[in-house]
């Protein structure tokens, strides 16, 4: 069968920023390559649509799958579903991804039978089933499939982050990856899932709780097989437990892999375990990203991070150490007034590491979408994107607007534009040389996408997809359970060798 993989367009923080390679889509390639299919894949973060419709026409794909991992892209998903439909009649269109997972009901009602299966969990094992029951019959029976007719058994969990290798050689233009000064740069999967259970994130209630780690010997392997000099490993948090990331570090060594990398770690597992991110800077690692959220007590436990102010600096220190180059994330809060923004700049400017503003955003599949929905300003996908205000704000919404791209903007005269060419100009001469332009690109873009009258005019745009609120929005607690897409279960994909690691559960921090 003819499979064509399509991955949706960039959100605004990643126009500028970065532009990461689809690697669970290519993982899911991998594993319908080796039941038989012809697979192909698109990225429209680098493509754009008149490219899939041509990709539509040529290849004529019996079955086309959108990778939805992100709210904002929802609207494009489900028109560019109808284009399908409206070119190939015939075709079976399936999407599947992170959000995908949480809003599937809206989103076939939404799709209007242009969208014939949303797949939840994971897709390496649900992908390959879902295309033989295509053929044989029996969609609603594989596990995690949803459609207008009802719902399949639960989503299963693949066995073993060992079983594929992300099929890289499908991604076009791999060049046109990158995050920062890392151009190009590869991504790579260690583990999955994550034991805290922030208030804002869904990471964990996506994997129900489960985290996996993959062999050292498999993830150097997949390391060594990577082409590009930079490598951003996308673990939720790098190195929980270290001697997994020594492990990986020492077959590494074996293997003689020499890159860059860079991670996204907790403030609190860094300072816990100083050692292994030493000797991970002694292989290559160069730059790290740590969500601190809150620069106080207040903001933290809003955010239930389980972390504290002292914990956050004792980790910027020990990063600095390190001489590892540190990019910081902050919430901004829809309540915050303009003095806590002048008191947030400050403090950035007073630290010589990036600092990046995100707004708090309710998202579904966390506590947060269940306790603040029903304060919800707006119900447009295209709006939830960390970089709007979707909750009631204590200033006009235009002012927030202005404070936020304000301290926005400020933060990135540091890092952004002359200053960070003029100390870069080794960096970016050879990157030039070697025609790599991302990320020289990138220095000047701020102000082209980050702008206050549009973020501001964002809210009065003609809305086609409405989200649907939770059916019992309050402020208490909703039980786990019912957040859960994976309920634990671990299953073995289709011609893979039994698991060499199992899954499981870390106790809290």
């Amino acid at each position: 069968m003819r499979v064509l993989l399509v991955h949706p367009s960039p959100l605004m923080y990643s126009e500028i920023y970065l532009r990461l390679e689809p690697l669970g889509m290519e993982r899911v390639a991998a594993s319908v390559r080796a039941t038989g299919h012809e697979v192909r894949i698109l990225d429209l973060q680098i493509f754009d649509h008149k490219t899939l419709y041509r990709e539509l026409k040529d290849f004529q794909p019996r079955a086309v799958g959108f990778s939805l991992n992100y709210l904002a892209n929802v609207p494009e998903v489900i028109d560019l579903a109808r284009d399908v439909k409206r070119m190939l009649p015939e075709s079976f269109v399936f999407v599947g991804g992170h959000s995908a997972s949480f809003i599937y009901e809206e989103l076939l009602a939404h799709g209007e039978g242009a969208i014939d299966c949303v797949l939840r969990g994971e897709g390496e094992v649900s992908t390959s089933t879902l295309l033989a029951a295509i053929e044989d019959g029996g969609v609603d029976k594989v596990p995690g499939s949803a459609t207008v007719r009802g719902m399949g058994p639960p989503p299963a969990m693949l066995q073993s982050l060992d079983d594929f290798f992300p099929a890289r050689d499908l991604a076009r233009k791999r060049r046109k990856y990158f995050i920062g000064v890392m151009d190009p740069c590869a991504s790579i999967e260690f583990t999955r899932g994550c034991p805290w259970d922030c208030s804002f994130c869904s990471a964990w209630t996506f994997y129900g709780r489960v985290y996996r780690q993959s062999t050292p010997e498999a993830a150097a392997d997949d390391l060594a097989s990577i082409r590009e000099p930079n490598v951003f490993i996308v673990d939720d948090v790098a190195f929980i437990h270290p001697e997994h990331g020594f492990a990986i570090g020492r077959e590494i060594e074996k293997r003689g892999v020499k890159k860059n990398y860079y991670l996204e770690t907790r403030a609190d597992v860094l300072c816990r375990n100083q050692e292994v991110f030493e000797y991970w800077r002694r292989l290559g690692l160069k730059y790290m990203f740590l969500g601190l959220e809150a620069i106080d007590e207040e903001g933290l436990k809003l955010h239930r991070k389980r972390s504290s102010p002292g914990v956050n600096f004792k980790a910027l220190e020990v990063a600095r150490k390190l001489d590892v180059d540190v990019a910081i994330n902050l919430i901004a809060d829809p309540d915050w007034d303009e003095r806590r923004f002048e008191i947030v700049r400050e403090w950035a400017l007073s630290v010589p590491d990036v600092v990046h503003i995100t707004v708090n955003t309710p998202y579904p599949g966390t506590e947060t979408w269940h306790t603040e929905s029903r304060r919800l300003t707006t119900g447009d996908y295209r709006l939830f994107d960390i970089q709007h205000a979707v909750l009631p704000t204590r200033l006009p919404l235009d002012r927030f607007y202005k404070e936020l791209v304000e301290t926005q903007s400020v933060i990135n005269r540091k890092h952004l534009g002359w200053s960070a060419f003029s100390g870069a100009l080794k960096r970016i001469a050879i990157l030039l040389a070697h025609g790599q332009t991302n990320f020289v690109r990138m220095l000047w873009k701020f102000n082209q996408v980050y702008n206050p009258e549009r973020q501001y005019a964002d809210h009065f745009r003609e809305t086609r997809y409405l989200m649907r609120p939770p059916e019992s929005p309050g402020a208490k607690r909703p039980d786990r359970a019912e957040l859960y897409v994976h309920n634990g279960r671990v299953a073995r994909a289709p011609g893979a060798a039994p698991a060499t690691a199992v899954a499981s559960r870390p106790s809290q921090a």
